[in-house]
């Protein structure tokens, strides 16, 4: 008996199980109001000049990257921006190990409104130095400019953590509520999505457990049972169950069509 429930069963898993159908969730963002103002188109350049990092720098090469730092900044306090980026770029070629050059270019990216430029010269100097709170204070308003809220408000945040400045804790004021509504929202959507699956897992428990109901039923009908226990039906029925085209080889055998017939009507009708 076991093999035949056995096979029986196996029939039964072959049936396609119909999907669980649920409403299709609203789109994440469909709800998500936030005030872009002071966004910009981000940046498309190519890759500025990064210099060698494997470049052997001598106290001299140290010296001329001193005096062009020195320039930059001069440039840049009477607004000539693209000289300023010029020089620190010079500096950088100079000691590309310096992480406050590059800092200091990315802080001319972002009066150039080039985010994106000003973030790679930010991740380069994060990488030489990690604990450079101007580094991320640039980085945030980058992301800043660029929507980024979220990041924004990590980087802002970080920098105020590593050395206090006013103008980035502003900002940090500003980009963190746009930055915790999105949050919110995320989290929102997730206990959704939560729901739906914990929803779908019952189903599909329920399902298994109807079907696994009905197979017990259908193996405690007397006729079945009976049939079963004939040797010819049995190797009739396994035949017929690894390949359904082989039921025309038993179309004039009514025990085996009997049962056929009668599992078939049972696996087809509700329980």
């Amino acid at each position: 008996m076991l093999t035949n429930t056995f096979l029986f069963q196996g029939k039964a898993e072959e049936q396609p199980e119909e999907p669980v159908k649920s409403p299709e969730p609203e789109s994440e963002e469909s709800d998500l109001e936030i005030d872009n103002e002071g966004v910009i188109e981000p940046d498309n350049d190519d890759p500025q000049e990064m210099g060698d990092e494997n470049v052997e720098v001598t106290e001299e090469m140290m010296d001329q990257a001193n005096e062009k730092k020195i320039e930059a900044i001069n440039a840049l306090s009477e607004g000539e921006l693209q000289k300023a980026v010029d020089l620190f770029t010079d500096a950088i070629k100079l000691n590309p190990c310096l992480a406050i050059l590059y800092a200091k270019r990315a802080s001319v990216f972002v009066k150039l409104q080039k985010p994106n430029a000003a973030i790679r010269d930010c991740d380069r100097a994060i990488k030489i130095n990690p604990d450079s709170a101007q580094t991320y204070k640039w980085r945030g308003k980058a992301h800043r400019l660029l929507g980024h809220w979220e990041e924004a408000a990590h980087d802002l945040a970080l920098a105020c953590k590593l050395d206090y400045d006013e103008d980035a804790s502003a900002m940090l004021k500003e980009v963190q509520p746009r930055a915790q509504k999105i949050a919110e929202h995320r989290r929102k959507y997730e206990r959704k999505r939560e729901e739906k699956e914990i929803k779908e897992r019952m189903e599909r428990v329920k399902k298994a457990r109807e079907e696994h109901e009905r197979a017990q039923r259908i193996l405690s009908d007397p006729e079945v049972l009976a049939a079963m226990q004939d040797p010819e039906v049995m190797v009739a029925f396994q035949d017929v169950a690894q390949n359904p085209a082989n039921m025309s080889k038993y179309q004039n055998n009514p025990k085996v069509m009997n049962l056929i017939s009668k599992l078939s009507a049972k696996f087809g009708s509700k329980p």
